[in-house]
């Protein structure tokens, strides 16, 4: 294998994607002539077909590389298993999905200054999806057909969608995996160089560096009976064509639509009182984003509205930076819970974010709560924010 020229790619990434540098130089390289382009493991080896590095322009091979570290950093063998067991998806096919849905999630984040699209890079306007959104959003927009069909050589190794290949060398194969400790410790030293940059750096990776500092809650889990329950009794209240029913396989040719649940609307009430932090705050409005992606990125059925002693206006949610949190005074969420109560159309979930230092409502809200307490230490001249919010609140910790 060219390792000189091979070498020469790193450190091209490495200049034109220097917030990386620590990650690009943590991979180690290996030649295989099973892998038609390059593959990664879960144990940070990359493996490289030499044809593809003799044959591939420098500044291409550069951003190859970029591409299957951001695999790694991301995650995506983590995340793609833990879809595999929540939704039930198994074989190979479902794998090659979600590698597919990998390679739309980082690819507009990976090519141009200084690094060339190769011609086989993926994209989501392939399938007339739209930009910067999660694998797991991507998945439940798209099967395998013949949309697909040029997509079916991917094979961006076990790094990408978790299924072990016969070509990895696993956990005691030797030649510098990395432990689960030093991949942890690159992932925080590439995300805190990130946050130093945050003017500089795709909005892609902007994203993923807050998350490593605060993960937001699984709201998909949390929000799960409220989703189930939402629709009310019955099958669903709408149809859809985004999944078959499944009595079109008794009428060939004929492809008829499935009755779905609608997701549910969800208000957030974001705590502004003089006690929460700017930095609190932040993690607010990742947690809006994340309640979002757990509806289904149906931004239509999100609103947030801030409160301290009074509540403010309920937004729609647009993006979830565009929200003005307006406040600064006491607290009061029992004026937000009212606010929220009232609107129009009826929340089907009131999420609460706030660091606990407030009056409750005093009787149960008509629909499921959840409550999201920033941590804060005991107050023992404040023995009454001491009392935790009502038995009726699910309470998860922010942060």
């Amino acid at each position: 294998m060219n390792t000189d020229k091979l070498h020469a790619a790193r450190l091209h990434a490495t200049r034109v994607r220097p917030y990386l540098a620590t990650a690009l130089f943590a991979l180690h390289l290996l030649p295989s002539g099973r892998v038609p382009t390059m593959a990664v493991d879960r144990h940070w080896r990359c493996y490289v077909s030499p044809s593809f590095v003799d044959t591939t322009p420098l500044d291409e091979l550069a951003g190859v590389l970029v591409h299957e570290v951001s695999h790694l950093l991301r995650d995506h063998h983590g995340r793609s298993d833990r879809v595999a067991r929540r939704r039930g998806l198994t074989g190979r096919g479902e794998r090659l999905r979600m590698n597919i849905a990998a390679d739309f999630e980082i690819n507009d984040d990976v090519y141009g200054d200084g690094l060339a699209k190769p011609a086989g890079a993926v994209e989501p306007a392939m399938l007339r999806l739209a930009p910067d959104e999660l694998m797991e959003d991507y998945l439940s927009q798209f099967r395998l057909g013949w949309a697909t069909d040029g997509m079916a050589w991917l094979d961006c190794g076990s790094g990408a969608d978790g299924l072990e290949r016969d070509w990895d060398l696993g956990p005691g194969g030797g030649a510098h995996g990395l432990s689960d400790q030093e991949r942890d410790a690159v992932r925080f030293r590439v995300a805190h160089g990130l946050t130093g940059r945050a003017g500089d750096v795709p909005k892609g990776w902007q994203r993923w560096a807050e998350q490593v500092f605060h993960p937001p809650q699984p709201w998909r889990d949390l929000l799960g009976a409220a989703v189930r329950s939402a629709a009310g009794a019955g099958a669903g209240e709408d149809y859809e064509y985004g999944r078959p029913a499944r009595r079109s396989a008794a009428l060939p040719g004929v492809v008829l639509p499935s009755l779905r649940r609608r997701p549910p609307r969800v208000c957030v009430i974001v705590d502004t009182s003089g006690s929460v932090s700017d930095t609190e705050l932040g993690s607010a409005l990742l947690e809006v984003a994340a309640i979002a992606r757990a509806v289904g990125g149906r931004r239509d059925l999100v609103s947030v509205l801030s409160c301290d002693a009074a509540a403010g206006v309920a937004y729609p949610l647009c993006r979830a930076e565009g929200i003005p949190l307006v406040g600064g005074g006491g607290t009061d969420l029992r004026a937000g819970f009212d606010r929220a109560l009232r609107s129009s159309p009826r929340p089907d979930v009131v999420v609460a974010l706030t660091d606990g230092q407030t009056p409750w409502p005093s009787t149960r809200p008509p629909c499921r709560t959840v409550v999201g307490l920033f941590p804060r230490p005991p107050d023992p001249d404040e023995p009454s924010y001491d009392e935790p919010p009502p038995a009726w609140a699910r309470v998860v910790r922010i942060g």
